[in-house]
């Protein structure tokens, strides 16, 4: 008998290439990838309406989604990473000096509250720079994935016919989160974020986890051992990646590639999978969500995902 096919939503990088052209293969099933224009459109469709079998996810997103009911489970593959120090952006003119500056102020927040880069942004706002979160207003540019979540009083919708980029521009809003401006036109909050985070990195492991992998319950519940064969198959196409990008075989590096050979030169493996390796990041960002009013209350990272995974690594 034929393994049954799965639809999967799977952006196409470097360390998925060999899921994508079939190289690699999970045992128990066969993919069937599905074209969605921006990933962040298959987490919505997803969330609403479980399209696919498999789906990246954003891992905030999946924390609240998860709290509300929605019927997948994680697997503790995380296919996106991310330093974002350098995701809050001001005018280049602005008057603000600090961080704590933006207290009393409003901050736009690109698409929902619950985007992850917004959480770790906030959460790099809140530990590093101990800016009281409770006192900035956030304006969201668009709605949740989740559309049971309801985020805290001091965040607001944008204004109909408003945008992040005008707002930040007239100084209706001091800072923004995940807009793309012109580089003359904005500058990081926080000076040399690159070099303020790959320093976090090696000094600190804060290494942001962006996304998951989900797949629904009751694809999950047909096999016993498909959670773990589909972490396997993608720890299978991972480890090509980066001995390709080890041995500086990768022909034309795009920016992600660069990215992880600079963080494979600090910390070794740029994607590490299972729950061991990552757990500092997976209890930082389930603190961050409560600390935010995203989750109501902590969850066990083992929780998060199936227990035929959980001692899985690689």
């Amino acid at each position: 008998m034929s393994a049954p096919v799965l639809s999967i939503a799977l952006a196409p990088r470097g360390h998925t290439r060999a899921l994508h052209d079939g190289t690699v293969h999970p045992a128990t099933c066969a993919f069937a990838f599905q074209e969605v224009p921006h990933i962040i459109q298959a987490f919505r469709r997803m969330v609403r309406g479980l399209e696919f079998d498999v789906s990246e996810m954003a891992l905030t997103t999946y924390l609240c989604a998860r709290a509300h009911g929605v019927a997948f489970t994680a697997l503790p593959i995380f296919p996106m990473r991310a330093l974002h120090h350098g995701a809050i952006v001001v005018p280049a003119r602005s008057d603000i000096r600090s961080p704590r500056d933006l207290e009393g102020r409003k901050v736009g927040v690109s698409r929902g509250y619950t985007v992850t880069t917004g959480v770790w942004a906030r959460a790099i706002l809140q530990h590093e720079y101990d800016v009281d979160l409770r006192r900035i207003t956030w304006v969201l540019s668009g709605d949740e994935h989740v559309t049971q979540y309801r985020p805290p009083a001091n965040v607001v919708p944008i204004e109909a016919g408003q945008t992040l980029e005008a707002m930040l521009l007239s100084g209706e809003i001091a800072a923004a989160i995940g807009v793309q401006m012109e580089p003359s036109a904005v500058r990081s909050l926080i000076p040399n974020p690159r070099e303020v985070g790959m320093a976090a990195l090696r000094d600190r492991g804060l290494y942001p986890i962006n996304h998951t992998v989900v797949v629904r319950n009751d694809r999950l519940a047909e096999d016993p051992g498909r959670a773990a064969d589909i972490f396997s198959a993608f720890v299978e196409a991972k480890h090509g990646y980066v001995e390709r990008l080890r041995a500086g075989t990768i022909e034309q590096p795009s920016a992600d590639d660069r990215f992880f050979k600079e963080v494979m030169d600090v910390i070794g493996d740029p994607l590490p999978y299972g729950i061991e390796p990552n757990r500092m990041m997976l209890n930082a960002i389930v603190r961050h969500a409560v600390e935010q009013g995203i989750l109501p209350q902590a969850v066990r990272v083992e929780d998060l995902f199936p227990a035929a995974t959980h001692a899985l690594a690689g």
